[in-house]
């Protein structure tokens, strides 16, 4: 990886009227590194990924581009920038080869290049069999193909994912990962995302957004060293209780989430968690059948820091 960052985001700050949606955020990205944004609905992962691609503007702070501001010199620094909304900006009556030479000479690609970087796209994304297809007619993975396309048909240095796997079915996920790992190789690749396993599949740094503040920011590798005072079992009953707020009443218990067939995702206190459950299915006679760990570094580090975050947030209202 470029030890030279490519992008600077220092300091900034979005208000909406009285409200801050972003604080304080700050983060370096390099080429060759995918950096991979995860928060909860409405942390201000989408109002970051705007400020980023100039969309947004923000209230205080920087962000710069290859060393180009994005707010006073917005041509220069989005010259080496890749965008790919949740919904991509597509048109399904042109055809795939008919819309990516519509976007190059958008990005004022010279006309003599137009073809060959309209080919060089096709390939990286999987889509040289598709140039005469109707974008209308290609399935949502293809589609979202033909929008990866259109981000890099300049040649970006930056390319900026917003939710790039929304509405695929998991071969299509898979498929999508795999084309951004590759891309990322030559790209410095900025991914928001709600899905963990994306995020450790493809990511090689983790940031997690809350609220409007980045609470953590580690390369992946590291995690495997990081201690968590949280865990998450699977847990599963012949007799469930009627209803997970007996579970959440639990000793130890901070989070229950309902897989369906009685069996539930448990997070809680990894002191007390297999204890609690255990005394908890034996006197109610609910029928322990399943008790087991899941050993996910990444849900758990992620669990335990949005509640310690909304617990303080709690904490300073209160006072």
């Amino acid at each position: 990886m470029n030890d030279e960052a490519l992008i600077r985001v220092d300091k900034v700050y979005r208000y909406y009227g009285s409200r801050c949606a972003l604080e304080d955020v700050t983060f370096n990205a390099s080429k060759g590194e995918i950096t991979g944004f995860l928060g909860p609905n409405g942390a201000g992962k989408s109002t970051l990924m705007q400020i980023i691609c100039g969309v947004l503007a923000y209230s205080s702070g920087s962000v710069s581009i290859a060393g180009h501001d994005i707010l006073e010199s917005p041509l220069e620094a989005k010259k080496y920038l890749g965008y790919l909304p949740e919904h991509p900006p597509l048109y399904s009556e042109c055809t795939v080869d008919e819309y990516l030479r519509y976007s190059a000479r958008l990005r004022g690609i010279a006309s003599d290049d137009v073809e060959n970087q309209i080919n060089v796209s096709k390939e990286q994304c999987g889509l040289m069999e598709t140039g005469k297809r109707i974008i209308g007619n290609l399935s949502k993975g293809y589609q979202q193909r033909v929008g990866l396309a259109q981000a890099i048909v300049h040649g970006p240095q930056l390319l900026v994912l917003d939710e790039p796997s929304s509405g695929l079915d998991p071969n299509q996920m898979i498929e999508m990962r795999e084309l951004i790992r590759d891309i990322g190789k030559q790209h410095c690749v900025i991914l928001s995302t709600h899905i963990l396993a994306e995020a450790r599949s493809i990511c090689d740094r983790i940031l997690i957004i809350n609220m409007g503040k980045i609470i953590f920011n580690k390369p992946l590798d590291a995690l495997s060293g990081m201690e968590t005072s949280q865990i998450q079992m699977i847990v599963g009953f012949s007799n469930p209780p009627a209803s997970m707020n007996i579970i959440k009443s639990i000793a130890g218990v901070t989070d229950v989430a309902d897989l369906g067939h009685n069996r539930f995702r448990v997070t809680g206190d990894k002191q007390i968690l297999t204890r609690s459950l255990t005394n908890a299915a034996s006197s109610n006679e609910w029928g322990l059948i399943e008790l087991g760990n899941e050993n996910d570094s990444l849900e758990q580090i992620y669990v335990q820091l949005i509640n310690d975050a909304h617990r303080d947030k709690r904490t300073e209202h209160d006072n």
